[in-house]
């Protein structure tokens, strides 16, 4: 992992000191990102726990709690004693299981605000997401500002927004919030984003490109959003007016979608895309596929990956601004985009193309 390092000027010096001492709780700290957020907390010398259904690393330093998130008893256990709230447990926006989601990223944040509220944990920070304002059309140096998608494209989409809007609306002088919004998190030993994509790479599927390649997006390196995150939950404890807000934490550096696939697929050892497929068309079809889907799905439960939200990803602008965390809490991303490509794929030599 790369140590998050940054160098404050005199006047910024009191927020390496805002959390020094504090009880922060990762709820989803067995995770990708929460293990990265449980590390950097580490750092700055926090009394660290973690709270989640199960945990894969073990470190003298951190109080491991297993729990599930639906149960009040479970909360109240993890939370009491607490003055700092990560929350970061979400299902993979890849299982496209609705009852998973509302469980998950909607009843179970409210029972995490309430549970808050009664055993007195003063700041919450929330791993939200840019697709909260996301219907598929093209988003350029996109704002906070926006209104949330009216018609989200997926059900992560749409339990997100019911899930940021319920924290950011519990937000009170007993109970102080922060949302924040990254965008296509990767990074070293990354579960979902490289192997998905080798994967594809093994079965002939990224030979193809999804439009005129020509769209930008947002990839933001996992130690990015961690700083994003640290910055907001400085902000809250010092008492800085960031309560209430979200904030999109992305690299700051828009690439080309199939670019930034393409630097991963060839630096594994895989042919680069090369044929361009009609974007219109390969919606119309993920439309009716997944229409046939939902139609079966009494008898057989498929759950394709293959959508119209995953399309749009790939055929369409989506990159978005971040000057309110700039202005508001000091945001820059510490890791460039190809220092962060770089530091991925060396963690994923196991999946290189055989020669």
């Amino acid at each position: 992992m790369v140590k998050i390092t940054q160098n404050w000027s005199s006047t910024d010096q009191w927020k390496m000191q805002a959390l020094k001492g504090k009880n922060c709780c990762v709820i989803g700290g067995g995770g990708f990102l929460g293990q990265h957020i449980v590390k950097e907390l580490i750092n700055r010398e926090c009394n660290v726990s973690v709270f989640d259904l199960r945990c894969s690393f073990e470190d003298e330093r951190v109080k491991i709690v297993i729990g599930d998130l639906s149960k009040k008893p479970d909360l109240v256990a993890a939370l009491t004693g607490v003055d700092v709230v990560f929350h970061c447990a979400t299902p993979s926006p890849l299982s496209n299981n609705r009852d998973l989601f509302l469980k998950v990223n909607y009843v179970g944040t409210e029972k995490i605000i309430q549970v808050c509220q009664e055993v007195n944990v003063k700041y919450m920070v929330l791993t939200s997401s840019a697709s909260v304002i996301y219907e598929g059309n093209d988003l350029k140096a996109a704002s906070e500002d926006l209104p949330y998608a009216k018609a989200p494209m997926d059900y992560y989409t749409e339990t997100k927004i019911l899930q940021e809007k319920v924290v950011l609306e519990a937000d009170g002088e007993d109970l102080a919030t922060v949302a924040i919004r990254p965008h296509g998190i990767f990074g070293p030993h990354d579960p979902h984003l490289v192997p998905t994509t080798i994967k594809m790479a093994k079965q002939g599927k990224t030979k193809f490109m999804i439009g005129d390649g020509n769209n930008l997006v947002d990839f933001t390196y996992v130690e990015n959003v961690v700083h994003g995150h640290i910055l907001a939950a400085e902000a809250l404890c010092a008492g800085k007016p960031v309560n209430g807000k979200a904030y999109h934490i992305t690299n700051d550096e828009p690439i080309y979608f199939w670019a930034f696939l393409t630097k991963i697929i060839t630096g594994l050892g895989y042919d680069a895309p090369k044929y361009h497929l009609p974007f219109s068309l390969i919606f119309v079809l993920a439309v009716i596929l997944n229409f046939i889907c939902i139609v079966i799905r009494p008898l057989v439960d498929i759950r394709p990956t293959f959508t119209p939200m995953t399309v749009c990803l790939a055929g369409t602008h989506h990159y978005y601004s971040c000057e309110r965390a700039k202005k508001d809490i000091g945001y820059r991303p510490l890791v460039s985009l190809e220092r962060g490509i770089s530091n991925t794929i060396a963690t994923f030599e196991h999946l290189r193309k055989e020669q």
